[in-house]
């Protein structure tokens, strides 16, 4: 949600910072601006809509596009609606200063009603404009250098914060900070150079070190000199962990496909391997997860697991129930993280939290942690992204290791989330007793064939174009499905909504006869999971109900099957699996689905309308 890119060294900074804006589209937005700084004038050059329009205006005028330092963002509207004037970056009233910022200034409103009692004037209805001033008006009263006003300034705002701010009058310096909201410093040769982003992806072909600041902390970047990082409270110098990069340019590219998000379905069976890898060993008959075993008895004397997460991470979380539940008979809640961290949860040092996101940065999923944290809990990550907040927020956790994730709508990251869920069930199941060394095992080797499994599902890509030729005027859709298979009824339903915009409703398929039986009729595609496994007799029975009320049936069944065939207006074949891993396979036709739909509507597939990659703030 919104992006910050800049440099400051010896190259030309305008290529730079416009293409790591490219790369940090993915985050959305509805505005771009950029600032370069030809030392001497600061040009500014900023618009509603895409970065491409952006580049019509910088294009115009060409001097625009010199100098060694420049900053860039992409906002996504909170104070002020998506306009010209609303978008980043800000000046100060007198032109000096300019900043770029991800997030929300809370008392921005009390603080710029002080401003305007000194004589300042707002062009924006912003509380960036806000914050740009508050800093100008500290470093004029207090008489200090830009890092110390910025510093002084941040003390007295509520909210939340990733900044990069230029001073003219300090040309070889930048500074940055963060509260809530992340920041990446990448650095350069020999300090010659320096890179600021929301997140690695714009300078990863220029350099592989890189320093995310904590929370509460503030950098001050010199050109040759290097960088110096504090704490915002308390002056106190921090060092500066310099991390080496695990992200190649390769991995951000599209690599020969339309979309971001048809190139992420087609890598989860390596994502499915890479998470895997190194932690299940079939053939010793053991799972090795570092977070789980230093914490083993954390999760084996826990009254219950609370899953905290947001989106397609919650419906993974869902899936971990029934893991969990029927494995490891461990008593599990999933709950919303959004409404997790304001109602009063009851939560005690017995309680093991799993908060699960796949940026590692969801605003919401963080605050439920400190909450989590504050009460005594034990909290496990499990998130995509190394050296995010979450990652560095909770106890202990477990990588994805499904790669960069470009598309906002989710794929991979929920295949591989459901997998790492899947490995500490089991691994808990094994030391609890619940689950049979023979049992145990089994799963191991079913597991193993699961990456194989998806790449067969792929092939049916085309027998799914077909299928969504024939639905994607449909208005509504439901998608229904039993035990380990509701929660991907639910995905399969998210999905269609975020990039088709079509209405979609995902239920249990017993829940039908209360209320949604009343929508069925010949113009509502019903999507149900029928795998043989689990409640097949009770699915089947609810696919007639909607047949003999003229609903259109899509099933996804097990191979061979034949009764629902015969029922069906159509059916996909999965291969037949574990019931609790049916989920790693019953959701790969409904990915598919959802973007042949989308892409024959001519909707942009993977920046949809008003949705955001990392939901950064409330």
């Amino acid at each position: 949600m919104c992006g910050i890119t800049g440099y400051i060294g010896y190259r030309d900074a305008y290529p730079i910072v416009i293409n790591g804006l490219k790369r940090l589209e993915y985050r959305g937005y509805d505005s771009a601006g950029i600032m370069m700084y030809d030392g001497d004038v600061m040009h500014l050059s900023k618009t509603k809509g895409k970065v491409s329009d952006l580049e019509v205006i910088t294009n115009k005028e060409e001097i625009r596009k010199e100098g060694r330092i420049g900053i860039g963002h992409t906002r996504w509207a909170t104070h002020g609606v998506p306009n010209d004037t609303n978008s980043h970056p800000h000046f100060s009233q007198s032109g000096n200063l300019v900043i770029v910022h991800n997030g929300i200034i809370e008392n921005y409103d009390t603080i710029k009603k002080e401003l305007i009692s000194r004589g300042y004037e707002f062009q924006s209805d912003t509380d960036t404009e806000v914050l740009v001033n508050l800093i100008e008006e500290v470093k004029k009263t207090e008489g200090c250098k830009l890092g110390k006003a910025v510093q002084l300034a941040l003390t007295q705002v509520i909210g939340a914060y990733a900044i990069a701010v230029f001073d003219k009058s300090k040309p070889n310096e930048l500074v940055v900070a963060r509260l809530g909201s992340p920041i990446a410093i990448g650095v350069g040769n020999e300090n010659k150079e320096f890179f600021v982003a929301s997140d690695a992806s714009p300078f990863i072909e220029y350099t592989k070190n890189a320093i995310y600041l904590e929370d509460g902390e503030l950098a001050i970047i010199k050109k040759d000199k290097g960088i110096k990082v504090r704490k915002i409270d308390n002056d106190k110098l921090v060092d500066a962990n310099i991390q080496e990069l695990q992200l190649s340019l390769e991995q951000i590219e599209k690599g020969g496909y339309d979309h971001f998000m048809l190139k992420e379905i087609y890598e989860q069976p390596k994502a499915i391997i890479d998470t895997y890898r190194g932690r299940m060993l079939p053939d010793e008959g053991i799972i090795k997860m570092a977070g789980v075993d230093d914490n083993i008895s954390k999760f084996l004397n826990a009254d219950r697991i609370i899953i905290v997460a947001c989106g397609t991470s919650w419906h993974a979380g869902l899936v971990g129930e029934y893991l969990f539940e029927d494995m490891a008979r461990i008593p599990v809640e999933v709950e919303y993280a959004s409404e997790f961290r304001y109602r009063n949860p009851i939560i005690t040092e017995k309680d093991v939290v799993i908060a699960i996101s796949q940026s590692g940065e969801t605003a919401d999923t963080l605050a439920a942690i400190k909450l989590a944290k504050s009460k005594g809990a034990f909290v496990f990550g499990v998130c995509n992204v190394v050296g995010s907040s979450i990652a560095r927020e909770t106890h202990a956790g477990a990588y994805t290791h499904a790669g960069p994730e470009i598309g906002v709508a989710s794929t991979k990251a929920f295949t591989t989330q459901i997998t790492v869920l899947s490995l500490i069930a089991l691994k808990l199941a094994k030391k609890r007793g619940t689950l049979s060394q023979t049992a145990f095992q089994q799963y191991l080797q079913t597991m193993q064939l699961i990456p194989n499994q998806v790449e067969q599902l792929l092939k049916i890509d085309k027998q799914v174009e077909e299928i969504a030729a024939v639905y994607k005027d449909a208005k509504n859709c439901l998608y229904l499905g039993r035990g380990f298979n509701f929660p991907v009824a639910l995905e399969g339903a998210l999905k269609l909504k975020e990039i088709s915009y079509i209405h979609a409703e995902g239920y249990p398929a017993a829940e039908m006869k209360h209320g949604p039986i009343a929508l069925i009729d010949e113009n509502m595609p019903v999507f149900v999971i029928a795998t043989k496994r689990g409640h097949y007799e009770k699915v089947v029975s609810n696919i007639q109900e909607i047949k003999s009320r003229s609903g259109k049936i899509i099933a996804i069944v097990t191979e061979g099957d034949e009764t629902v065939k015969e029922i069906a207006d159509h059916t996909i074949e999965i291969p037949e699996t574990e019931e609790a891993l049916t989920p790693l396979l019953t959701t790969i036709p409904l990915q598919l689905l959802s973007y042949h739909i989308a892409v024959m509507l001519g909707k942009n597939v993977d920046q949809p309308r008003n949705l955001a990659k990392s939901v950064t703030v409330e």
